[in-house]
C-alpha cells in the first residue's frame, strides 16, 4: 500500500504541460536512430566505462564484441522532464537487438539522458542505460504520466 501511494505521488511530480513546443521536439528526437551529442557529453555504459564521445563509446563496443543490431523506443515509456525551456532529463525505454560475441541477444535498456537547448537545438549531454531484468519488472504497456 506504501508502494501504491509513492508511485502516486510520484507520478504526479511529472509535469505534462510545461513546455509543449519542446516536448514534442525531445519526443522527435528520442526517436530517431542518431542522436546529437554535445562537445561535453559523457557515456556511462552498462558495466560502469566512462566515454567522452560517441567515438570513445563505440571503440567500448568494439572491444566487447558488441554490436548493435537495431534500438527501437517502446511507445508509451517515455517520461521527459523540461527545465526553463532549455534542459531536460529524459527516461525512455528502448527494444535493443544485438550481436554479442557472434550471438543474437535481444534486451530491454532503460535509458537515461541529459539533453540541453542551444543555439542549434538540443544536444545531449550525458547518457546511461541500465538493462531490464523482466522477470523482476515486467514491462507494462499502459501508457504512464509524462508521455
Amino acid at each position: 500500500m506504501i508502494l501504491l501511494l509513492y508511485a502516486f505521488k510520484v507520478s504526479a511530480q511529472i509535469d505534462t504541460t510545461s513546455y509543449p513546443a519542446e516536448l514534442k521536439e525531445l519526443k522527435a528526437l528520442i526517436h530517431q536512430p542518431l542522436r546529437l551529442d554535445c562537445n561535453d557529453f559523457i557515456a556511462v555504459g552498462p558495466k560502469g566505462d566512462i566515454s567522452f564521445s560517441f567515438r570513445q563509446w563505440k571503440a567500448v563496443q568494439a572491444k566487447e564484441k558488441l554490436v548493435f543490431k537495431s534500438v527501437q523506443p517502446v511507445p508509451g515509456n517515455e517520461y521527459i522532464r523540461i527545465y526553463d525551456g532549455k534542459m531536460a532529463v529524459v527516461n525512455f525505454l528502448i527494444d535493443v537487438k544485438l550481436l554479442v560475441d557472434g550471438r543474437d541477444v535481444n534486451i530491454k535498456v532503460r535509458r537515461l539522458e541529459v539533453y540541453h537547448k542551444g543555439a542549434e537545438g538540443w544536444c545531449r549531454v550525458a547518457g546511461q542505460g541500465t538493462e531490464v531484468d523482466e522477470n523482476l519488472f515486467p514491462i507494462e504497456s499502459e501508457d504512464h504520466p509524462g508521455n
